[in-house]
């Protein structure tokens, strides 16, 4: 898969076997398309190999145990949390699971590339363990007390599944943002992470939140099912309109959830593209420069969107001059899950409406294809490993 979207293929498996106490087998019952995972199939993330099963975003019925698993049994509805994290490193007691110590086999390659390895992911290359993915009849779930949770009776199988990666992608953005009741808010990106940034922004307490978005189905979206203000970066000034909007000042916070693949028009695309291609840089970050320029005084930058390696042009003296509090990281979805579940039965947190495709798992390729190129109004792709191809 990792040769691109237009040579990814579905092929047969084997399938996975418990391979320690902790883990368990998943019937996986749905499995969705992420932005991040275009960044693995553009090859922005170096570390794929031939056969990887891609996927970390998912939902299913336990069908087996391993005999140290206490939380779950045989035929519980389950989400699963993209990353894997063990519960009991330092890091996971303090809540920062995406760091965990113990949530991948292979540490070197991102020791040597980041200076420490992350924790594990499903789905999501050599660089996060090299776990098998998510789009496939089973998974194998590590540390399963730790990284599934029982989905509440009356939570629909199209709700929870984003409880997997999306929602706390988007609520983490919110809440280490800081964003704080009578905030204006500005997140870019209006996919399904920064929808949901968008509305847990709103739980927390702003008064304002302006999605900031190319795509005009995708802001429609946002306005329609989340009641927020949106500017579509094809028709307007995004600089102007934000200050416009805060009476000069600038966002309180800003959200960026774009990540490596962004696509703005002009010069700087163009340079960041170049540089792409060169392999002398590896992002596009064009909404982290924009986040940083647009916030105001004091404020805080939060980056959701993906990034891999090295950035030029990174507006430090912006940063610095204008006191931000700049702010990164995976999801700790195990921090956030049981909660998010929890608003998801209290109907706070809506979800079904970014599943805007559903294929079976035998037309993947045409899913992301059509995913990748934004064409049917397309937001998410849910694959159904079961549905017949």
């Amino acid at each position: 898969c990792w040769a691109g979207v237009d040579r990814l293929a579905v092929e047969d498996v084997p399938d996975p076997a418990l391979r320690d106490g902790q883990d368990m087998i998943v019937r996986v019952r749905q499995s969705v398309s992420c932005g991040s995972d275009l960044h693995l199939l553009a090859g922005h993330v170096p570390f794929m190999q031939a056969g990887d099963v891609l996927g970390h975003e998912f939902l299913g019925e336990v069908v087996e145990v391993g005999p140290e698993v206490r939380r779950h049994r045989v035929g519980d509805r389950v989400v699963v949390c993209s990353v894997i994290s063990c519960g009991r490193c330092w890091y996971c007691r303090q809540g920062l699971f995406s760091c965990c110590d113990n949530g991948t086999a292979d540490p070197e390659l991102t020791e040597r590339a980041w200076g420490s390895a992350p924790a594990g992911c499903y789905g999501y290359s050599h660089a996060m363990g090299g776990f098998p993915g998510s789009h496939a009849e089973y998974a194998r779930v590590p540390f399963a007390d730790q990284g599934a949770f029982t989905v509440p009776e009356g939570v629909s199988d199209d709700r929870a599944l984003f409880a997997s990666d999306a929602a706390p992608s988007g609520w983490m953005g919110a809440e280490l943002g800081d964003v704080r009741p009578g905030d204006v808010v500005a997140v870019w990106g209006a996919g399904a992470v920064g929808q949901l940034a968008a509305r847990s922004a709103l739980l927390l307490g702003a008064e304002r939140v302006i999605v900031i978005d190319r795509h005009g189905y995708r802001l429609a979206l946002a306005e329609r099912h989340l009641g927020v203000e949106t500017v579509n970066v094809e028709h307007t000034d995004v600089q102007g309109e934000l200050r416009e909007a805060t009476g000069g000042r600038g966002p309180d916070v800003c959200i960026e959830a774009v990540g490596a693949q962004a696509q703005p028009t002009g010069p700087q695309f163009l340079y960041d593209q170049l540089k792409q291609q060169l392999r002398i840089s590896t992002e596009r970050p064009l909404a982290v420069r924009e986040a940083i320029h647009a916030c105001r005084k004091g404020g805080s930058v939060f980056v959701l969107g993906l990034f891999v390696g090295f950035v030029d042009r990174f507006p430090l003296g912006a940063m610095m001059n204008k006191g931000l509090t700049v702010r990164a990281a995976q999801q700790h979805g195990q921090r956030y899950i049981p909660m998010l579940l929890e608003r998801m039965a209290r109907d706070e947190i809506r979800t079904e409406y970014l599943a805007t495709h559903r294929l079976p798992l035998a037309e993947a390729a045409q899913g992301y294809r059509m995913f990748r190129d934004r064409t049917d109004d397309c937001v998410r792709v849910v694959l159904d490993p079961h549905a017949p191809g």
